[in-house]
């Protein structure tokens, strides 16, 4: 028995040994996973298959950043497996099928959940980190307060975090901003919005001005009507919903950043928030100069702090 045992280890060895190289070979793949009832797609980067897990959920709802988010990604490509995710109805995932029932917070946090589960179940990982834009902010919150079990951290981007009372304050500012540069096309344009948002052109005027006095690119008014013709009604009840009194408490460590100039998810509310959560730990950090597309604005600095103050990797 002992010799056999020994001839094992011996034959085993180089198998573990060829398996561990394996493992600490580079990753980069995409492929569709059944989720909900239908596929959806992700993508999997990083310099290793034995990196934690770095699920990041885009922003919209709707809008899918798999084309262009190697440009703030690929830092932490190093030290993360970073997996992106066309979400239900975006991107990929709606060219391959549609949702079969109404689109709800209810069945996006479903998902995520699922997603969740079959990445720690592929990789080993009792449990992973969670990444989200604005809308995707709000949903990873949502997870860290409901299934903190599941989570290394969550990490929040100028999350919505009661975005009713948000739009409302910036509908506000931009009015006053308006009459006191007596500007007559913005005034008459905002007179018609409402909060919540009844339809697309409300949507778009608002924003349309947020950018105009933020400096910001302004939205093709098509683009946002289409959007909301999908979009809205999923939009005003994650809008609805205030975390101040759904998500009192985090039992994860949780990260904020947010933009000091943004008015669209109110870095004034996120701080709020911050300061009134209990958390396992948490941090803010609030970018200078910068409004609410933070991912695209200041991509390594953004990684550079996660790296440094998420996995605690300091350059020497």
């Amino acid at each position: 028995m002992q010799i056999v045992l020994i001839k094992a280890v011996v034959f085993l060895a180089p198998l573990l040994h060829a398996l561990s190289l394996h493992a600490q070979q580079p990753v980069d793949t995409t492929f569709a996973i059944p989720i909900g009832e239908i596929n959806q797609w992700i993508s999997i980067k990083g310099s290793s298959a034995t990196n934690p897990v770095l699920l990041f959920l885009h922003g919209g709802p709707g809008n899918s950043v798999m084309g262009y988010s190697q440009k703030f990604t690929d830092q932490l490509q190093k030290n993360f497996l970073v997996v992106q995710w066309d979400q239900r109805e975006s991107g990929k995932t709606a060219a391959l099928n549609k949702s079969p029932q109404p689109l709800s917070v209810a069945i996006m946090e479903e998902d995520v959940i699922e997603v969740i589960n079959y990445l720690r179940a592929k990789y080993a990982q009792e449990k992973i980190y969670l990444m989200g834009h604005s809308w995707g902010g709000f949903l990873g919150l949502l997870i860290a307060a409901r299934r903190p079990n599941l989570l290394k951290g969550c990490i929040a981007i100028c999350p919505m975090i009661d975005q009713r009372r948000s739009e409302a304050a910036a509908l506000e500012w931009l009015r006053g901003k308006a009459s006191a540069g007596n500007n007559k096309l913005a005034l008459s344009e905002l007179a018609g919005v409402r909060i919540p948002f009844e339809n697309g052109e409300q949507l778009y005027f608002h924003r349309k001005w947020i950018n105009n006095y933020m400096g910001g690119k302004i939205p093709a008014k098509a683009m946002v009507v289409s959007w909301s013709d999908k979009w809205l009604n999923l939009f005003n009840e994650a809008s609805a919903m205030n975390l101040f009194e759904l998500a009192p408490s985090l039992d994860c460590p949780v990260y904020f950043f947010a933009g000091s100039k943004d008015i669209q998810t109110s870095t004034k509310l996120t701080t709020e928030y911050y300061n009134a959560v209990k958390a396992e730990s948490k941090r803010l950090f609030i970018f200078e100069g910068v409004a609410h597309n933070l991912p695209t604005s200041e991509p390594v600095k953004l990684q550079q702090t996660i790296i440094r103050e998420v996995l605690g990797k300091f350059r020497p």
